[in-house]
């Protein structure tokens, strides 16, 4: 599976590409949310993961944006901010998962395997 990570802090983005290709993922990776719309047009990911707040565009930005673009391309979105008003907009705008940071990456690595498994269905 292709999976784009959109992060701008670099230890939860080097964290989260090594775990993603532990599990044997091809992973790009976009330090802010700008790189993160070019990226997701350039390679066309099977997923994509998006922290809330990024320099240039926030992650809320990019759900919408892909939206507009893609029919289903399934997006898990992560914040530090717990906040119900969040959540629920960034799953209005089309979110397919949420997970509050801090977390363990086998928890994503759980979730992005439940995606993996809907696609090939």
């Amino acid at each position: 599976m292709k999976i784009l990570i959109a992060e701008d802090d670099d230890l939860t983005l080097r964290t989260l590409e090594m775990r993603l290709k532990k599990d044997g993922h091809e992973v790009i990776i976009a330090r802010d949310g700008r790189d993160a719309l070019v990226r997701i047009e350039d390679s066309s990911p099977d997923l994509v993961i998006s922290d809330i707040m990024m320099p240039y565009t926030s992650g809320l930005e990019i759900v919408a944006a892909l939206r507009e673009r893609v029919k289903y391309t399934p997006i898990i979105i992560l914040s530090g901010m717990g906040q119900e008003d969040v959540v629920l907009e960034a799953f209005q705008l089309g979110a397919d998962d949420f997970i509050t940071k801090p977390f363990s990456p086998s928890e994503l690595s759980i979730r992005v395997r439940r995606f993996a498994m809907a696609s090939q269905k």
